[in-house]
Formats: structure tokens, C-alpha cells, sequence
């Protein structure tokens, strides 16, 4: 295994797909970031969308492992809805029994992030961030563990923060308008900056990861003491925000900004916007889901203060 950096995960992913020089498409979770599918059409490698599993949330395997065998594919990214962390390995190695050239990512990104690789993983790739908004924030950075013999070369791209907003505005209203995303290609996406080496960057991880999972287990507390249960979802995806299904999500979150207050609702299908064709399961999660902030964005009477305000317009 090797380890590299970049200042996004999106680069490296980047990376990944220009290195390879293979232009068969890939599958990718109808729920991901929609950053990812957008790398995909920077680096000029096109995509399908998998529905997720109602029981999972994550990727459909089954639906996967169908279009696995009934069209050539160049690779699989698996996501981590909501930062849960099991790992199918052995989806992973069904699919390299089909075609041992696919190469899979698995993008642990809203994960909390392993400084070792997992050397028994079938996992071509396992990506991490350090982004905004992750479990560990930064504000920059990404890493990946690569299997030996995975081809990576770092591109020298042009980066204009400027583009990178123009492209955030223009996804999140294709999303909200539910209208196709025109992509049109700019400098959006960084691949180069100072970064400091493994060893310090690692060492700064460990560090902001202690705070970090002290401020998440002191919030979700309250989360889970003063919200319904059941509109909790497991624990295991109550890490990276936490996560309640409801019915009247929009009225709820009106009234959360109303407050002064603020949630989020991650992730949209993006069938239908990214690339053609419906996702009910992924669909449905977003028309449901209501993220709550448990980072260092929010505090203990930020998060009491919303707890009110959900309980008192649930109905």
C-alpha cells in the first residue's frame, strides 16, 4: 500500500481516472456528494447511478452486481451514507471475480478517518478527507491508501475559487430545481498546495479527531435523549451529523432558520440531475431525512435550543 495527498478527495479521485486512461464507465450511489459525479465529468469518464438499499442506505448491491454482468464496466465507487462504516468485502470480492480490472474506491470520506490502511480490504482505493464539514475538518485535505500496482500520477490543474462557487451554485440549483446539471468544463478544481508531510498531517488528524468525537458524543447525547427514537436511525450513522427521518422536513427546517438556528438535508438523489433515470430508495431518504449539526459549528445550547423546535412543530 501506498499513501498519497491532495489538497480535496475529489483530486485524487481525479487523479485516479486520468491515470487510468480508461474510459469505461464507472458506478457510482445515486446519494453521493455531487462533487464526485462532477469529477467524473471533469476527467471526461462517464457514470451510471445505483439506486441505495432501504436497509442499508448505502449502495443497492444487488442492483450493482446486475449491471456488473450485463455491461463492461472500468470501476465501482462505494460511498458510506452518512459516515457509517461497514464494509461489503464481500460485494468486493464477487465483483472482482467478474472482471479483475475494476477498480474500486471506497470512499470513506464522511468516515472517521484511519491512519493505517486496511491491508485485508479488497479495495483497490480507500479515500478520506479532511475537508470542510468533515468528521475531521481542516479545511483542506485528502488522502488515499493505494493497493500496490493502482496507476497515480498527480495533474497540474489551474485552480480559480472563483469557478469552484460557480460550480457549487450551479449544482445545488440544478438539485433544488430538479433540473439536469449542465456541466461545463473550468478551472473549479484544486489538485496543488503547500501540504505538510504524512507524518505532521497525521499527527494534526489524531489530535483534531480527539476533540472532534468529544463534541460529537456530547451533542448526540442530547440528540438522543430529548428526539423521538424512533425517528433516530442507528447509531452507526450518528457520527458524521446526526440523523433523524421525518415527515414534514421542509416545514421543520423553515422553521429551524426561522429560530436563527440551521440544519442541513444531505444527500439528493441525483438520478434525474447527474445522469438519467429514477432512485425511489435514495428519493425517499431525502425527502425524509434532517441532518443535524454535531460539530464545531454547533454547541450544547444550539443544540437544546433545536431539539425545541423540532419537538414543538413535529406534528
Amino acid at each position: 500500500m501506498q499513501v498519497v495527498q491532495s489538497p480535496r478527495a475529489s483530486a485524487i479521485l481525479y487523479n485516479l481516472l486520468k491515470s487510468r486512461a480508461d474510459i469505461r464507465p464507472w458506478l457510482l450511489p445515486a446519494n453521493i456528494c455531487p462533487i464526485v459525479p462532477i469529477t467524473f465529468l471533469k476527467a471526461g469518464v462517464p457514470f451510471d447511478l445505483v439506486d441505495i438499499s432501504a436497509g442499508t442506505l448505502h449502495m443497492d448491491l444487488d442492483q450493482a452486481e446486475t449491471l456488473i454482468a450485463t455491461r463492461k464496466y472500468g470501476g465501482v465507487l462505494y460511498a458510506h451514507t452518512y459516515g457509517e462504516s461497514s464494509t461489503p468485502e464481500a460485494f468486493f470480492h464477487q465483483i472482482k471475480r467478474v472482471d479483475e480490472s475494476l477498480l474500486i474506491v471506497d470512499d470513506r470520506c464522511l468516515c472517521i478517518p484511519d491512519l493505517q490502511a486496511r491491508v485485508d480490504s479488497a479495495a483497490d482505493v480507500q479515500l478520506y478527507s479532511t475537508g470542510y464539514a468533515k468528521i475531521v475538518d481542516l479545511g483542506i485535505g485528502g488522502y488515499a491508501f493505494l493497493r500496490d500496482g493502482v496507476l497515480y500520477e498527480s495533474a497540474h490543474l489551474f485552480f480559480d475559487a472563483q469557478a469552484h462557487e460557480q460550480v457549487e451554485t450551479q449544482y445545488k440549483r440544478a438539485i433544488q430545481d430538479a433540473v439536469p446539471f449542465e456541466y461545463e468544463d473550468c478551472n473549479w478544481l484544486q489538485t496543488e498546495a503547500v501540504l505538510p508531510s504524512w507524518e505532521e498531517y497525521s499527527a494534526c488528524i489524531e489530535e483534531r479527531l480527539v476533540f472532534s468525537m468529544s463534541q460529537r458524543s456530547r451533542l448526540n447525547q442530547i440528540y438522543t435523549s430529548r428526539l423521538p427514537r424512533e425517528l433516530q436511525l442507528l447509531n452507526e450513522y450518528q457520527m458524521w451529523r446526526f440523523n433523524i427521518l421525518i415527515k414534514n422536513k421542509q416545514r421543520i427546517l423553515n422553521k429551524i432558520f426561522e429560530a436563527g438556528l440551521f440544519a442541513s438535508s444531505h444527500y439528493a438523489s441525483l438520478a434525474g440531475i447527474m445522469a438519467d433515470g429514477t432512485c425511489p430508495h435514495a428519493e425517499a431518504l431525502h425527502d425524509s431525512a434532517l441532518n443535524l449539526f454535531n460539530d464545531h459549528h454547533f454547541d450544547e445550547m444550539k443544540a437544546e435550543k433545536i431539539c425545541d423546535v423540532i419537538l414543538q412543530n413535529l406534528s
